[in-house]
């Protein structure tokens, strides 16, 4: 490390490399002139792998959470907003004297994001996959008045469908369904959730919290049915500088 470098920030996750955070915030230093910020990713096996970071890089000074820690960290933290504690997911970590402080930047990244190509604000919306940013993207859609329903592998309750139950009426009646699943991202590009797209049609919105590649054949499938498409980057880009109010507010 540098003996100039005074603040470090970074990137906790599993399988990392191909992230969009190290790239972005060391342009951001570039183009203020930060000389003395640096953006790690942090790649752990295991959460718990996490004191070893935090005793080696005593200038960290803020860290983003991705898949699959957005919830494992908590237990980790020294407090937590009421944001990310209602939705039991962490994406944003701020230290400040050795002290860890939880927020969930994913909220304001996708609610702005969404309208910006949508400004419905009810009906029902699916939401594909049940992990930390799933649990994000719920509270801005209950908070729009959206009717929400996840799908996972496994059916649970009367809000909790499975891939294998999904009807025609399901994906019909949708007017938005978000992506919150990793299915499709670079390198693994053929992948996408098992969904009837057959049913789809030209009144909907496919989000995909997904953005490398910019195209996923999950957004593919639903532009070749007419439906309006949006990809993940614009509430990456939207979360990283919330990210970065927090950690220099």
């Amino acid at each position: 490390m540098d003996k100039n470098i005074q603040s470090i920030y970074g990137l906790l996750g599993k399988n990392i490399s191909y992230s969009f955070s190290k790239t972005y915030f060391t342009q951001k230093f570039k183009d203020l002139h930060l000389e003395n910020c640096s953006y790690l990713n942090f790649d752990l096996q295991e959460i718990n792998q996490l004191q070893a970071v935090l005793n080696k890089n005593k200038n960290l000074k803020g860290l983003n959470v991705t898949i699959p820690y957005k919830q494992d960290i908590i237990p980790y933290l020294d407090s937590i907003s009421d944001e990310a504690k209602h939705v039991g997911a962490v994406n944003t970590v701020k230290i400040v004297e050795g002290k860890l402080a939880g927020y969930n930047t994913d909220i304001f990244g996708f609610e702005t994001s969404l309208k910006l190509v949508c400004n419905e604000t009810n009906g029902l919306a699916l939401i594909l996959g049940t992990g930390g940013a799933s649990k994000a993207v719920h509270f801005v859609l209950q908070k729009l008045g959206y009717d929400v329903i996840f799908i996972s592998r496994k059916a649970k309750g009367n809000n909790i469908l499975s891939y294998a139950n999904l009807t025609k009426d399901s994906i019909t009646s949708a007017k938005l369904i978000v992506n919150c699943t990793p299915l499709g991202t670079f390198p693994k590009v053929d992948e996408f959730p098992n969904i009837p797209y057959q049913f789809l049609h030209r009144n909907q919105l496919l989000f995909d919290l997904v953005y490398n590649p910019p195209l996923t054949q999950f957004l593919i499938k639903g532009q070749k049915k007419g439906t309006l498409i949006k990809n993940g980057y614009d509430m990456l880009t939207f979360q990283a500088e919330k990210s970065w109010a927090l950690w220099n507010s």
